[in-house]
């Protein structure tokens, strides 16, 4: 008697693989928005974002004046998450420069870190 596969048998074209979401949700209280980025092992990426997205509610739940800014992006990873592993990736076209790129979507000023 074979065993089943596991849920990331890579010799499974049915088995479940890693996918990482980010979610993005609005703290009022505080002004700022939170991009969050979760794993999942699941089918498809539109079953990783449906569990995201049943997670999103939960968070902002138990948080008050949270609300979920209804965007959910979803990445298949390679393989199994370790130390380094990519989690998340998006590709965005631009014709700007690398210092100019950062400024305007991830170094505004704006951010709140650590």
């Amino acid at each position: 008697m074979s065993a089943s596969p596991g849920p990331h048998d890579p010799h499974d074209p049915h088995a479940p693989s890693w996918y990482g979401v980010r979610c993005v949700f609005r703290h009022i209280p505080l002004g700022v928005y939170e991009e969050r980025i979760t794993l999942w092992t699941a089918r498809s990426s539109d079953e990783a974002i449906e569990r995201a997205e049943a997670e999103a509610a939960e968070y902002c739940e138990d948080l008050d004046g949270v609300e979920y800014a209804q965007l959910a992006q979803s990445f298949s990873l390679f393989g199994t998450p370790g130390d380094g592993a990519e989690v998340f990736s998006l590709m965005r076209e631009s014709t700007l420069a690398p210092g100019q790129y950062v400024d305007r979507f991830f170094a505004t000023g704006e951010e709140r870190t650590g």
